[in-house]
């Protein structure tokens, strides 16, 4: 064994035109490029966006269906085959196949791009599939000049993102485009992969064997993603070959855990502060706040600390659950959150995640209420439906001179002359008398504050 041990037999144009990196050898090439599938038939998962006749099968085999190919937009996590499927369509039919990186790409790369696919098409009668990664990216002015092409057929864009694209990718384009969603690889996919990379001539041949603790581990921090599953296959391959210090051997080489750990010893997180993972995770933790499993609460905290989420933006959730979820069920919980929030601010991380693991855990372990914040929402709603006659006089404003004359004030009973400190006298306006808002629970400290509202009540309301 030499050191062409990660060299390939497989077609060395492939890996350059594939990786579009300008390799120059396919020994220089990494693993998961010379990987790639070559055809839609070796994707991974993804079958229910492969069937015969799909908008993918058609655009990779130059057929035309009814109405023709349409644009897609490929949207799925990393790892999940977007770029494959892109360059799988590249190298079927005979369109032309043209790639812009949304990185480096501006608004006159676009019009340019534009402009030769309508020249090709009424030239010379050929069709431009127009690749686009990381539409996201793309400013709205930017996506805005894809729209001619797109809508009048100068070109049939393959968009890919891993944004949300309701979010990301302007309406007028996600309205021309079919959008195809890709589902996560499950362990099975991967485990194909990982089969397939160490036995086939363009992966590593046979060279090496891998244990099923090292399996584990590189499956477990890859987070669902095929490029990384064979990024750590292949760094792990190379931690093997300098253990063992052999130039060459008959026997394949054991990759052991050891080694993989070696090559990767952390999980992949997938989260992106402005994409589709960060609004998933905050409302699991939200959800998990409400629902008083702190266990998995713990665990979307732990994933956002880990993704580097501004511990800030945590704190100020906290706050808002202790009231929204917890309130007066509970009202140390508000205390315990707005304490949380000055101290991050105040400390900084990595300390701070001590202090957002306790508000966390006094959130999801209170009992819990929403009857102050509904109560505030049924009241507004009636503010807005036009209820709410004038204030009653008694409860006017009576400070300023010419007042009384109005009879502001009059008749008005102060509560701490009465006994309890409750006046009995009415306090809503005449179309909303004896309108309850507040609905306590019985959880909590809110059993106690039902039990004082219902004597509250009666005794001002004269019931």
């Amino acid at each position: 064994m030499t050191g062409d041990l990660f060299s390939s037999e497989f077609d060395e144009h492939d890996a350059v035109s594939t990786a579009g990196s300008g390799a120059s050898s396919g020994r220089h090439t990494p693993l998961a490029v010379r990987m790639r599938p070559r055809t839609l038939d070796e994707v991974l998962g993804q079958q229910h966006l492969l069937k015969e006749g799909s908008p993918l099968r058609v655009l990779a085999e130059g057929s035309s269906g009814p109405a023709g190919p349409s644009s897609v937009i490929l949207y799925g996590p990393p790892g999940t085959g977007k770029t494959t499927i892109a360059h799988v369509i590249a190298r079927g039919g005979t369109r032309k196949f043209v790639e812009l990186s949304a990185i480096r790409a501006g608004v006159k790369d676009v019009r340019r791009v534009m402009d030769q696919a309508l020249e090709d098409r009424d030239l010379r009668g050929v069709t431009t599939v127009l690749f686009l990664d990381e539409i996201h990216r793309f400013n709205k002015a930017q996506q805005d000049a894809l729209l001619p092409g797109v809508e009048n057929g100068w070109v049939i864009l393959v968009a890919a993102t891993t944004e949300n694209p309701s979010f990301s990718v302007v309406a007028p384009l996600l309205s021309r485009s079919l959008l195809l969603t890709l589902q996560p690889l499950t362990h099975e996919d991967l485990n194909g992969l990982i089969d397939r990379a160490l036995t086939e001539n363009r992966g590593l041949a046979d060279r090496f064997v891998l244990d099923d603790a090292a399996r584990d581990h590189i499956l477990r921090i890859s987070g669902g993603d095929a490029r990384r599953v064979l990024t750590t296959l292949e760094a792990a391959a190379a931690v093997a070959l300098g253990r063992h210090h052999v130039p060459e051997t008959e026997d394949p080489l054991l990759i052991t855990a050891d080694d993989a750990e070696q090559a990767a010893d952390f999980a992949v997180q997938r989260y992106d502060k402005d994409g589709d993972q960060h609004y998933d995770i905050i409302s699991a933790f939200i959800k998990s706040l409400r629902g008083s499993d702190v266990d998995a609460a713990l665990h979307y905290l732990a994933r956002m600390i880990v993704a580097g989420e501004d511990p800030r933006f945590i704190a100020r959730r906290l706050v808002i659950a202790a009231s929204e979820e917890v309130a007066m069920a509970d009202p140390t919980a508000l205390q315990t959150a707005v304490a949380a929030a000055q101290a991050v601010q105040l400390i900084g991380m990595p300390e701070g995640r001590i202090i957002l693991a306790q508000a966390t855990v006094h959130i999801a372990t209170a009992p819990k209420s929403n009857a102050s914040y509904k109560a505030l929402d049924a009241a507004i709603a009636d503010v807005r439906a036009g209820k709410g006659a004038p204030v009653p006089m008694h409860l006017r404003d009576a400070h300023y001179k010419g007042a009384q004359r109005l009879g502001h004030g009059a008749d008005y009973v102060y509560a701490h002359d009465e006994p309890h400190h409750v006046a009995r006298q009415q306090y809503a306006p005449d179309d909303l008398l004896a309108v309850d808002y507040y609905s306590p629970t019985q959880n909590g400290h809110e059993r106690a504050v039902a039990e004082r509202l219902n004597r509250l009540r009666s005794i001002i309301r004269g019931t």
